[in-house]
């Protein structure tokens, strides 16, 4: 069913429909109006294509593309399929090729995506081969658009979207260059899961404070994040993007630090005990005095800085009830041999086996599950904090960011 014959109700951002999260028609109108629409989407770190020929694939919405360097001083995003066939054209994550040739019938594309070679062009012997007319320039590599923001490689599949600082606004502006400030960049590692859920949930989680020390045992009991911390959450003119800062003070992780706001989670247990104070030790580095700080860039990443863990995590729609969650750990090119290892040692409290990280994926996957058994009608419940949309915050017991998100969405949806 189009997303445009949906009817949101009358309550607004306070109640989204469960619908949103299931409906196939909406997951379809979402990829051409969001995913391929004027949106900037997150497509690598530069420093992953550090030479001219090495590359690596991603997706971006449901369409596979090569981003490459392709010159000393240029990385294209390109879409992974043949113009001849639709032939995937690298099948590995990551590597380095002089050009790009397809498999089935060997057409060869320069790293531009300029089509440079097509065998048997002519024909043989006068037989066969391409018409008189056909003009390969007319007929290279799908080109997306691209910027190289700070380190980071942007693309996008429309001719609309605005250069990318005014897309992320000017009071983001800042919250993303606090990380990424020109400072070259260095990868550390990854992980890859597939997640039952829609990537929205993902997205709502990201900007969701409220559930973060009632869901994480771990952020509570160590001081990483907790209602009663100094916190600030950002919201752009849109709605649609939003920043999550907090200052942790500084604390023994061993000791009790009990007081009436943990003696009220649920799941605070004082008896939890480090064995390596070295896991929540960290370095100051970065500009002013935030512990964490999450900036998510609506529809396809979040960026994160918890302690000395620098991480961007990438959301992949696969369908309305599932999307990948690919998660690449960096620090910086000038890190010394300690920091690296510190970096390492921060990063196995994230991803799916994290020890802060992995219940998101279990409990989005479970909203997932309730919200496809549901009355037609069913609707969250997105109140706390008020029922104001793009409102700013100082506190964690809010929703505001998500109300925010979907304020945009629904523009864009057309609901």
């Amino acid at each position: 069913m189009d997303a445009a014959v949906k009817r949101w109700s009358d309550s607004g951002e306070t109640r989204i429909p469960y619908w949103v999260y299931t409906d196939e028609g909406v997951y379809q109108s979402e990829l051409e109006r969001i995913w391929y629409g004027p949106h900037w989407l997150y497509a690598g770190l530069e420093a992953e294509v550090p030479e001219v020929g090495s590359y690596r694939t991603t997706t971006l919405g449901e369409r596979p593309v090569i981003v490459v360097r392709s010159a000393d001083d240029r990385v294209s995003v390109l879409e992974n399929r043949c113009r001849h066939r639709g032939v995937q054209l690298c099948q590995a994550r990551f590597g380095k090729e002089e050009s790009l040739t397809c498999p089935y019938h060997q057409w060869s594309y320069a790293l531009d995506g300029t089509l440079q070679g097509i065998p048997f062009k002519r024909g043989i012997d006068g037989k066969g081969g391409m018409p008189p007319d056909f003009n390969p320039k007319d007929h290279g590599l799908r080109r997306l658009r691209v910027e190289v923001v700070n380190g980071v490689v942007w693309a996008t599949f429309s001719d609309r979207t605005p250069p990318f600082r005014e897309y992320i606004g000017e009071k983001l502006w800042g919250y993303y260059e606090r990380i990424f400030s020109g400072r070259g960049l260095r990868v550390i590692g990854y992980n890859r899961q597939l997640v039952p859920s829609n990537w929205k949930l993902i997205v709502e989680n990201f900007k969701d404070t409220y559930h973060a020390a009632l869901l994480h045992a771990f952020f509570a009991r160590f001081g990483l994040f907790r209602p009663d911390q100094k916190t600030a959450i950002e919201i752009d003119e849109t709605g649609r993007h939003a920043c999550v800062m907090s200052i942790a003070p500084p604390r023994d992780p061993n000791a009790t630090a009990t007081n009436d706001v943990t003696a009220a989670l649920p799941g605070f247990d004082a008896s939890l005990q480090l064995e390596d104070r070295r896991l929540v030790e960290a370095v100051k580095e970065l500009r002013g005095e935030e512990t964490i700080g999450g900036t998510t860039v609506f529809p396809s990443v979040m960026f994160l800085q918890q302690i000395n863990s620098m991480q961007v995590r990438q959301f992949i729609p696969k369908g309305p009830g599932q999307f990948e969650l690919v998660w690449t750990h960096f620090g910086f090119e000038d890190d010394d041999e300690d920091m690296q290892k510190r970096r390492i040692r921060h990063a196995n409290l994230f991803g799916p086996g994290g020890l802060v990280s992995s219940e998101d994926s279990e409990v989005v996957a479970m909203a997932q599950n309730g919200f496809s058994k549901s009355a037609e009608g069913s609707a969250t419940i997105m109140e706390m904090g008020g029922r104001e949309v793009i409102k700013s915050e100082d506190n964690q017991v809010t929703e505001s960011a998500i109300r925010g998100m979907y304020h945009y969405y629904r523009e864009v949806m057309g609901l």
